[in-house]
C-alpha cells in the first residue's frame, strides 16, 4: 500500500480534499472548497457543447486541479498518490455513475460499490482513483455517509443494535445490528426549514440569522416547539408559526428556534417507539445541541451516545482507508 493517500469526499454543495498519511491515519493536509458536484455539473454542460470534453475528463481536470493547489499549500509533490473519491461524484450528475450498493451492507466496507479509474496521461491526471459508490435501500438511498459510517464501525458496541443519527440538509438515522446496515431513512428537515424561512408565507414570520449562535437566544421557544411536534398534524402546526407572529407569541427568532423545534422533533418522533436500540448521535457543526435538546426534551437522551464531533470530522477519510485497504487485499487476494 502507498504510504500517503488522497482522501476526496465530494458532496452536492462543497468539496473537501485531505492528503493523509496511510502509516499513522494522521491527516497532513487539507483543501475545502465550497463547489459542489452539482455546480460542477452545471459548469460541464454549458462548457460541453463548446468544447466536446467528456464529463469523466473534465471532473477528472477540476479534481487536478485542487490536489495541485493542495500540493502547492504544503509544498510537496502529490504525483502518482492514489485517490479514493466518495461522495455525490458517483451520482448521475458526478464524475461517473456507479451503481448503489444493496442492504444488508456489511461495515467492513467489504460490499462497497466501486470502480478503479486509470491513470490518464494525456490529460496531465497520473493518480489511480477508486470511486466509491453509495447505498440503496427499496425506498431511499445515500451517497457518502456509508464512508462516514465505515470509519466509525469501530465505536460501535457487539452486540448492540444502534441507530446513528446524522443531522443535516437531509439527516440520516442508519440501523445497525450485527456489523451491518439493515435499514435507513432520510429526513429533509434542514431543507425543508430553509425553503419555509426563505420562500414561503413563514419568511415574514421568522429570522434564522441567529440560529448561527444555536440555542442561546431563547431555548425554550425551541422546546416549545419539540413539544407541539406531538401532534400528527404536522402541515397544520407549521401554520401556528405564522400565527404565533400574528398574535405576538414569539418574536421572529424566537419563531425561528420554534419552526427549528417542531421539524426537528418530528424526525425523532420515529425513535421513540424503538426503546430497545441505542441511538448513536454524530454531528460535526452547531446542530449537536439543536439535536441534544429536542432528545433531552422527547426523553430519548438517556439511551443516546454522543460522538465525539472531531471523530464525526474524520469519518469519511478513515472510511477511505478501511475500503483502500480492502480492494488492495482483495487485489492481492486474486494475482
Amino acid at each position: 500500500m502507498n504510504d500517503y493517500l488522497l482522501s476526496c469526499d465530494w458532496g452536492t454543495s462543497s468539496f473537501r480534499l485531505r492528503l493523509v498519511d496511510t502509516r499513522t491515519g494522521r491527516v497532513l493536509g487539507e483543501h475545502l472548497l465550497p463547489i459542489g458536484v452539482a455546480a460542477t455539473f452545471d459548469t460541464w454542460k454549458v462548457e460541453h457543447d463548446r468544447t466536446e470534453v467528456e464529463r469523466e475528463t473534465f471532473f477528472g481536470q477540476f479534481l487536478k486541479a485542487q490536489i495541485n493547489t493542495l500540493a502547492d499549500s504544503l509544498s510537496v509533490s502529490l504525483e502518482q498518490v492514489p485517490v479514493v473519491l466518495s461522495g455525490m461524484a458517483s451520482s448521475s450528475i458526478g464524475m461517473a455513475e456507479l451503481p448503489y450498493a444493496n442492504l444488508p451492507f456489511s461495515l467492513d466496507g467489504s460490499q462497497v460499490s466501486v470502480r478503479w479509474v486509470a491513470p490518464r496521461p494525456e490529460f496531465k491526471f497520473g493518480h489511480r482513483l477508486l470511486l466509491v459508490s453509495g447505498v440503496r435501500s427499496p425506498r431511499d438511498v445515500m451517497r457518502g455517509e456509508e464512508t462516514q459510517l465505515i470509519g466509525l464501525r469501530d465505536i460501535l458496541t457487539e452486540g448492540t443494535r444502534s441507530v446513528l443519527i446524522f443531522p443535516g440538509t437531509h439527516s440520516k438515522h442508519m440501523y445497525v445490528e450485527g456489523g451491518q446496515l439493515i435499514d435507513f431513512q432520510t429526513f429533509m428537515t434542514g431543507e425543508v426549514f430553509s425553503v419555509l424561512t426563505s420562500h414561503s408565507i413563514l419568511k415574514e414570520s421568522t429570522d434564522a440569522a441567529k440560529l448561527i449562535d444555536g440555542l442561546q437566544l431563547d431555548p425554550a421557544a425551541f422546546r416549545r416547539g419539540v413539544k407541539a411536534s406531538e401532534s400528527p398534524s404536522l402541515l397544520h402546526n407549521l401554520f401556528t408559526v405564522r400565527t404565533n407572529q400574528l398574535f405576538g407569541k414569539l418574536t421572529r427568532p424566537q419563531n425561528a428556534l420554534y419552526l427549528s423545534g417542531l421539524l426537528i422533533g418530528s424526525e425523532l418522533r420515529g425513535l421513540l417507539p424503538k426503546s430497545d436500540w441505542q441511538l448513536v448521535l454524530c454531528c460535526d457543526n452547531n446542530l449537536i445541541d439543536f439535536y441534544t435538546e429536542a432528545l433531552a426534551e422527547l426523553g430519548l437522551l438517556e439511551r443516546t451516545t454522543r460522538i465525539d464531533a472531531e471523530r464525526i470530522r474524520y469519518a469519511a477519510t478513515e472510511g477511505h482507508l478501511n475500503i483502500l485497504n480492502h480492494q488492495l487485499t482483495l487485489a492481492q487476494a486474486t494475482l
